[in-house]
């Protein structure tokens, strides 16, 4: 799976879910990061941005989750 690097350490990758082929952003430090949109479920450190594609993609609500994230390198 590749990984996008901030500073030399994993940051954040773009994947698809294995059950419903649903595209999504997962954060690494996700865990620091209190955005009602993210999703833990059974993940320790990582959380994850369910995007629909047949919605517009939340552009100023990824931004806003990244420009947090970054806080954390």
């Amino acid at each position: 799976m590749p990984f996008y690097c901030w500073n030399g350490k994993m940051f954040c990758y773009f994947w698809k879910d294995k059950k419903n082929n649903q595209p999504y952003i997962g954060l690494v430090k996700g865990h620091h990061l209190h955005q009602p949109e993210l999703v833990q479920g059974d993940r320790k450190k990582m959380k994850v941005l369910p995007i629909d594609p047949l919605q517009d993609i939340p552009i100023q609500l990824i931004h806003e989750i990244l420009k947090e994230s970054s806080s954390f390198y």
